[in-house]
């Protein structure tokens, strides 16, 4: 029988991603650096640099081709296809916040194929880190292990494991998340859970709580590692009520089942699975996906989505009879038809965190914890810390939920990475007064935040929202709130009623700045309004009230400029559709398109095709590359559409101001 491996075989050369693009092809070219001399580091490495969407058309060896293909610095992309297979890197070297962004799975997987077995940043990322730690790329914050390899040192596998929980400890140690699962008969130790609950919940009870304490504790189930520990950075498996996935996962994810658990798998409680089609429902309008001729993969990634549907017979809201757009975005659908207070949610995309906003715990997984979750019923979560973020005084007219996001993005304390892994609990008298869309906004963004989730308590605005959108008559508990002396790493207090309309300056969501502080006029080729952060009931209202205002004064798009609007779901598109929102779009000259995540994924219109294009944008991101080669910057939805009138960055109000000048 073969021993057990003990050291972490790391004999290829270490790649450190240096802010200056010379020094990153110098290693290239097979010159070594030191720390020092390849410093200093990019901070803020994100998914779509080491994995650019184009990338994710595959989830096999290919991947290996294509780390860090998107990866800027200097304002250039040094690193080309197969260059890190071929220099033989088995270690990277980042700054602050690496692996910033979506949960792909991709991004590590293309790492470890290409040879990479150890990552070690300042800081990483929570989902990014959690991916590396299912498929066994081992990650640290010890900058000491830099020297110790350039001497050919030899590292213990349980040395990088000691500051970790029992569990990922035990799936490193393991070989990844999907052996330890099938090893442990998860559904079992969903019963045995549902057995202890009760005491647990008694030993619980002697502290003051969060929500999301309480909540986690209620699905927290028991494994073989240790007992249920809601001590932070305690790792444990929690039950989900809803488990989702959309097209750009389940392909990988039917693979990773099939070869862990065989063809015969079985899914635990089915029908608490949901399936999307969201992401490449305008596939056929994507220059990028068409100029690198990759329709086929991408089709190919529908089809094995479409018979993974067939094969376990899970739900499925797929794409329109009309060959355009989707029923929805996967987490806007959850929170508009499935998840209520109290619940967990997990699901295949960062921004599942939307669905906090009913007073819920939803979070992102990548695509081996979806698999887990698929068999087990369960996720794996180290328990993180909670932040809570009061928002008082009185939002200004003109000011979105949008505004208040990019404003504590900006906060120099969240940019350099005090809110990564924590629970972004949204409290205050400013948020008592937001709607649920409005809600969602914030908890949807806390993926930018760097949090692990977002979440409000419930109150009578997520009762109104449950009976007037969906008919659920829901009655609030008493333990539904987090409890007086509760814990928290941190409290951000902020005075809404000083804020004015944001934007987010090209490259990064934390880039934000007051819309009046923008350096001189910021002329705009494409405005764009729409993805699950602002395609939702409240956001198009916005864009109605100015694009309305517009037409009242014989105003239309400027010249040059193209405004698309695309709806978040179907029940949003009826919603604009009888209220009669849509002639007004039209009237305007705004294209309208079906819903689907689009331009936000770069995976169709709304997208720039040209590196000197200018997008002002209600996404969530505009890191390098997300929404095509061009520069994006980030804004609220009254400021697309005012921007798109304008030709240029423009509040609404400073749009009426200007007019009546000149009238």
């Amino acid at each position: 029988m073969n021993k057990p491996t003990t050291h972490l075989e790391l004999t290829g050369r270490i790649l450190f991603l240096s802010a200056d693009p010379e020094k990153i092809e110098r290693q290239l070219a097979g010159n070594d650096m030191s720390l020092s001399q390849a410093g200093p580091l990019r901070d803020d490495v994100s998914t779509d640099e080491i994995s650019p969407i184009p990338v994710l058309a595959y989830f096999d060896r290919r991947l290996g081709r294509y780390p860090y293909t998107g990866f800027v610095a200097g304002g250039r992309k040094p690193i080309g296809a197969d260059e890190v297979m071929k220099g033989r890197f088995s270690v990277t070297v980042g700054g602050k916040r690496y692996g910033k962004g979506s949960s792909r799975e991709h991004s590590p997987l293309a790492e470890k194929i290409a040879g990479v077995r150890l990552v070690i940043a300042e800081s990483f990322e929570r989902i990014y880190r959690q991916n590396a730690d299912n498929i066994g790329l081992f990650t640290s914050t010890d900058f000491g292990l830099i020297e110790r390899i350039r001497r050919g040192e030899p590292i213990e596998i349980a040395e990088l494991v000691a500051s970790r929980d029992k569990h990922t400890a035990a799936i490193l140690i393991g070989g990844g998340l999907l052996p330890y699962v099938r090893d442990r008969n998860p559904v079992s130790a969903v019963q045995e859970a549902h057995e202890t609950h009760e005491t647990h919940e008694a030993e619980c009870n002697a502290r003051p709580r969060t929500l999301f304490e309480k909540i986690v504790e209620r699905h927290a189930l028991m494994t073989g590692e240790q007992a249920v520990d809601l001590n932070t950075g305690s790792g444990l498996f929690v039950r989900s009520d809803w488990r989702f996935i959309h097209e750009y996962y389940t392909g990988m994810c039917r693979h990773l089942l099939d070869e862990a658990f065989g063809v015969s798998a079985a899914l635990h409680k089915p029908h608490q699975i949901i399936a999307f089609e969201d992401h490449l429902s305008y596939m056929h309008r994507s220059e990028v996906h068409l100029r690198k001729g990759l329709i086929p993969d991408l089709l190919s990634l529908s089809k094995a989505h479409r018979e993974f549907v067939a094969r376990f017979g899970v739900r499925s809201h797929g794409s329109l009879a009309s060959g355009e757009g989707s029923e929805g975005i996967s987490h806007a659908i959850v929170a508009e038809q499935y998840a209520l207070p109290g619940q967990v949610v997990t699901g295949t995309d960062s921004h599942t965190s939307h669905s906090g906003a009913l007073g819920c715990v939803a979070f992102g997984v990548g695509t081996t914890d979806m698999a887990a979750a698929m068999v087990a019923g369960a996720a794996r979560v180290t328990m993180p810390e909670s932040l809570l973020i009061e928002l008082t005084g009185t939002i200004p007219p003109g000011v979105t939920a949008k505004d208040i996001a990019l404003h504590l993005l900006a906060d120099p304390d969240i940019k350099s990475g005090a809110g990564i892994g924590k629970v972004f609990e949204f409290a205050g008298e400013a948020v008592s007064r937001l709607s649920i869309d409005e809600r969602a906004t914030l908890t949807n963004m806390t993926a930018e935040l760097g949090g692990f989730t977002g979440i409000v308590a419930p109150d009578a605005e997520t009762v109104r929202f449950l009976r007037e959108r969906r008919g659920v008559e829901f009655h609030i508990e008493p333990w539904m709130k987090s409890d007086k002396g509760a814990s928290y790493a941190g409290v951000i207090r902020f005075d809404c009623s000083t804020l004015s309309p944001m934007v987010a300056a090209p490259g990064d969501p934390g880039n934000g700045i007051p819309l009046q502080r923008v350096a001189g006029p910021v002329p705009i080729d494409i405005a764009y309004g729409g993805s699950c952060t602002a395609g939702k009931r409240e956001d198009f209202d916005w864009y109605h009230e100015v694009l309305r205002w517009a037409v009242e004064r014989g105003m239309k798009v400027a010249p040059g400029v193209k405004l698309y609007l695309q709806f978040g779901t179907v029940g949003v598109r009826d919603y604009c559709a009888e209220r009669g929102y849509l002639h007004v779009f039209e009237a305007v000259g705004a294209e309208m398109l079906q819903p689907a995540c689009g331009a936000c994924a770069n995976c169709g219109p709304g997208s720039s095709t040209d590196v000197q294009q200018v997008t002002v944008s209600a996404i969530n991101r505009n890191f390098p590359g997300r929404s095509g080669p061009g520069q994006v910057w980030l804004a609220s939805p009254p400021t697309v559409a005012a921007s798109a009138i304008a030709g240029r960055l423009m509040s609404f109000d400073l749009l009426k101001s200007s007019h009546q000048v000149a009238v």
